[in-house]
């Protein structure tokens, strides 16, 4: 029996109270195997961009993730204290401030992560950049910064609309990043159920904020979670399986995500969030 064949023959034994769960663009990679291809929803065109149909703010966030090297940690922290503190006493013309900076404590070692807000969207972005190159004393900094990293990357971020707005929390936290590698097209998807399954942890207020790419690494999500220590997040995501629906916002998104990966956070000392 051809693939085909068996598909069809398979469609006729689901029972009828199951589910499809998986959803993907109406193209899929010829990678895909026949039988992920049964199990889809088509994605209906839209006459607005994904990013308008999911955040509702002219406000973009970058995110910096810098590999540091292992003998030169407080050097690095240091040199990023003095540049957050030229950027704040700029802030009225950057137009722009520091939402959260954190090293990773569990996963990619030797990382520190620095998110951004620009408050006025990418034209901010723009003119920012030119005052930091204008400008011998940032430029000092950043050479400095050069002798302590091995690597570094920016992606540029819009806020999911329905969760919090990542405002600073008062010591002493970890924090965890949940970064999500998604299928293209799936955008829409996972953002409506999310805005559901979102509903079932607020009361435990540890969701800080979530956010997807919009430049750099494409179809890429970051949900940020914060917790008072690993005890208290194995407690709070343990209780959040006894919500009834929280099962099903788990089954519906897990198809649509190629890689994921968590990373646990420490504050650094000049975090607003704590």
């Amino acid at each position: 029996m051809n693939p085909l064949n068996r598909a069809f023959s398979l469609c006729t034994h689901i029972p009828k109270n199951a589910r499809l769960i998986s959803t993907t663009s109406a193209q899929l990679n010829a990678d895909d195997g026949w039988f992920s291809k049964l199990l889809v929803r088509r994605i209906e065109p839209t006459k607005e961009s994904h990013s308008r149909m999911l955040s509702d703010k002219e406000i973009v966030y970058a995110l910096h993730t810098h590999n540091i090297r292992p003998d030169s940690v407080d050097k690095y922290l240091q040199n990023y204290k003095t540049s957050v503190e030229f950027v704040h006493s700029r802030k009225a013309e950057l137009g722009c401030e520091l939402v959260g900076s954190w090293t990773v404590s569990v996963g990619d070692m030797d990382q520190a992560l620095h998110l951004w807000r620009y408050v006025g969207g990418f034209e901010k972005i723009d003119k920012a950049k030119i005052m930091f190159k204008e400008s011998p004393d940032y430029r000092a900094l950043e050479k400095e910064r050069g002798n302590f990293v091995r690597s570094r990357h920016l992606q540029y971020l819009l806020a999911f609309s329905f969760w919090p707005n990542g405002e600073p929390r008062a010591p002493n936290n970890i924090y965890e990043i949940r970064s999500y590698s998604l299928k293209p097209g799936t955008m829409i998807e996972w953002g409506n159920n999310w805005a559901r399954g979102l509903t079932y942890r607020r009361s435990q207020n540890e969701a800080f904020a979530g956010y997807f790419s919009q430049i750099g690494r494409l179809y890429n999500v970051h949900h940020i979670w914060c917790y008072k220590d690993l005890q208290a997040r194995r407690e709070t995501r343990e209780s959040t399986w006894r919500n009834p629906g929280w099962d099903e916002c788990v089954a519906y998104t897990v198809p649509l995500i190629r890689e994921m990966h968590c990373r646990i956070l420490e504050p650094t000392e000049f975090s607003p969030t704590q």
